[in-house]
């Protein structure tokens, strides 16, 4: 007799399977925009005006603007000074010079070292200049969202990073050397959560004030409170 036969239930049907549900979600054609008060807006406005490279969302405005201490300058246009004054003093002595050297012919003669000097002065001073621009272009910019950093690398390069308050672990400062302590400049660190991404501005003027205020801020934010820089 054939198995099959002798036992009819062995075959069992498949379980039902399970039906899907679909769900329409209906969004709204245009995303409604943050209640913005007249107080916050006209500091929105205020911030722009004054700041017009700077993306700022709606509603957001500047705290803080921290610049670096220029004793980062003291030595690019120290030594670019120097060597300008030397150059200049060099052609201004060069037939004394030559003299003393005991240069004869046409090396001798001033007009012929008149237009490489020159060169190298002009040189030296757009040296200084491009040292100035990148030095002065690097800011960093505390809001009532975020941190703006802008990077000037050189003098047709320059970044712009953006990290918000919320994502903000860590602030400090450091200062290293009796110099920086006595002069009272120092470097910002910022942390992230998640990717635990660093983000550093050196040569900062006061480097504690600013970040008690970017803690503040930080705090401030994450507690749902407004962000003011009392």
């Amino acid at each position: 007799m054939n198995p099959d036969q002798q036992n009819p239930q062995s075959s069992q049907t498949p379980p039902p399977q399970p039906q899907q549900t679909i769900v329409n979600v209906v969004r709204p054609l245009d995303p409604q925009k943050p209640i913005v008060s007249p107080e916050v807006q006209k500091k929105h406005e205020e911030s722009m005006a004054q700041y017009p490279t700077l993306n700022l969302s709606e509603g957001e405005y500047i705290i803080s603007a921290v610049r670096r201490h220029p004793i980062g300058l003291v030595l690019p246009l120290v030594l670019g000074t120097f060597l300008i004054a030397a150059a200049l003093t060099v052609l201004t002595g060069y037939s004394q010079i030559a003299e003393a050297l005991l240069i004869q012919g046409p090396l001798a003669e001033t007009a012929t070292v008149a237009l490489p000097i020159l060169i190298f002065v002009a040189i030296v001073g757009f040296g200084m200049f491009v040292a100035y621009y990148v030095y002065t272009h690097n800011k960093f910019f505390l809001t009532n969202e975020s941190v703006i950093q802008e990077i000037q690398t050189s003098l047709f390069s320059r970044l712009e990073q953006t990290v918000s308050l919320s994502n903000i672990e860590d602030a400090s400062f450091t200062q290293v050397g009796i110099l920086q302590q006595v002069l009272n400049y120092g470097s910002i660190r910022l942390s992230t959560e998640g990717d635990e991404t660093t983000y550093r501005f050196s040569y900062v003027a006061q480097p504690k004030e600013h970040i008690a205020i970017l803690n503040n801020a930080v705090e401030a934010f994450k507690n749902g409170r407004p962000v003011t820089n009392d």
